[in-house]
């Protein structure tokens, strides 16, 4: 179980406290900063090789690009407009929604937000108390226990490993729910992992939070990015009687390579949208009108981009799942979704590559980075130790070259 905002130390004075102790317990993204580190070796002329961050290496479809072109010569996006987004913009997310995911709601029932970020953050922010638990499972993206806490919630994590294909089971919510428990975190397709969730077992999901009377927040961010037999499925749409209960994040930064747009929502019963848009009336105002036209161009549009996007995302994975199970010490399971692996490297923990001993994932990483020039995110950063998150959504050339400096190194491990 994670820990709860510290307790300020009462024998210092408030004015002698230069940093809060909400936000000084705060850890960096360890994702951004992964990138962060790969992209200023790189500045500085090393041949890195960056499998960090979730980013489409793809670039903004055209269509997209020319409608934030057009927004910049419209005098009207030049002003402040609505909080919670701008009404078109709101009305094509819900019918993109209905037809995507087929879950029917109304423009009220939409907060448009600078990115999922925001979005995951005001969402929480809007139902969470001081100390209401929401179960977690593990691994889970870096985000989420943060925006959690900051929200005045403990996140208590469920850990499920590659032996059930990422996924937790309903026996292990049960035995981690108690009289505090408020919300569960759902995600599927799954960032780390990959892991989606079959609908029988979202089904499953759903029945038992409906009858605990919780909340589920779900973020459904890569639900086109699926592959194989696998089928994304939208939690409220087969567990109907959550809908209340229920709230669901989004944005186009995965199915539109739109990354760097900033643009996500909330979807969710209209009194707790209300509420947090009333939060993002005082944090933000409204999201860039530029962008929401670009975002308003994406939803209204069809899919054709994120299908040729896909196309590339399941040769990489099949790809990169092979040549990491060709490492001795290295177990990866194929992921069904998004743009990741995660493979457990606990047989490599321990043993000597080029005079070092990695005794944690953490230290495996970093010696990937400073003898082969590769960065990674260890599984720490994800609430499980013993693993490495690589994303695949970088060029072909560059996944092999990158995936083999891992291979050659790690084949030094005695």
């Amino acid at each position: 179980m994670s820990a709860a905002s510290p307790t300020p130390d009462a024998t210092i004075r408030p004015a002698d406290r230069r940093v809060s102790a909400r936000v000084g317990a705060i850890a960096e993204s360890a994702t951004l900063a992964v990138d962060a580190k790969a992209k200023a070796l790189q500045a500085a002329g090393r041949p890195v090789i960056g499998f960090g961050a979730g980013e489409p290496d793809f670039p903004t479809p055209e269509y997209i690009v020319e409608a934030a072109v057009a927004a910049c010569r419209e005098p009207k996006n030049h002003r402040y407009t609505p909080a919670g987004g701008l009404p078109e913009l709101k009305a094509a997310i819900a019918a993109k929604t209905l037809r995507d995911s087929g879950w029917a709601v109304d423009a009220s029932q939409v907060l448009v937000t600078n990115g999922g970020k925001q979005a995951i953050y005001e969402a929480f922010a809007a139902i969470l108390d001081p100390g209401d638990e929401v179960i977690v499972p593990a691994p889970y993206w870096t985000t989420y226990p943060e925006s959690i806490q900051l929200a005045g919630g403990v996140a208590v994590e469920v850990v499920a490993d590659e032996t059930t294909g990422y996924k937790v089971s309903v026996e292990q919510l049960e035995a981690a729910r108690t009289e505090n428990t408020k919300v569960l975190l759902f995600v599927s397709p799954s960032n780390p992992t990959g892991a989606v969730y079959t609908r029988a077992e979202v089904e499953a999901v759903g029945r038992w939070a409906a009858e605990h009377g919780l909340w589920v927040l779900t973020d459904e961010i890569y639900e086109h990015l699926v592959y194989g037999d696998a089928e994304f499925v939208s939690l409220p749409v087969v567990a109907p009687e959550l809908a209340d209960k229920c709230i669901v994040v989004n944005g186009v930064a995965k199915t539109y390579a739109m990354t760097g747009w900033r643009v996500g929502w909330v979807i969710g019963p209209q009194d707790v949208i209300k509420a947090a848009t009333n939060l993002q009336s005082h944090a933000t105002s409204n999201v860039s009108n530029v962008a929401q036209r670009a975002a308003l161009a994406a939803v209204a549009g069809d899919l054709a981009a994120v299908d040729e996007m896909k196309v590339a995302f399941d040769r990489r994975r099949r790809t990169i799942v092979a040549m990491l199970n060709e490492i001795d010490g290295v177990v990866c399971p194929e992921p069904e979704g998004a743009f990741y692996v995660y493979p457990s490297v606990k047989g490599l923990l321990g043993r000597e590559i080029r005079g070092r001993r990695p005794a944690t994932s953490a230290e495996l990483a970093s010696l990937i980075l400073d003898e082969a020039e590769v960065a990674v995110v260890p599984g720490e950063a994800f609430g499980t130790p013993g693993y490495l998150r690589l994303s695949y959504a970088l060029g072909d050339d560059n996944l092999v070259e990158g995936v083999s400096r891992i291979q050659k190194l790690l084949a030094e491990a005695r």
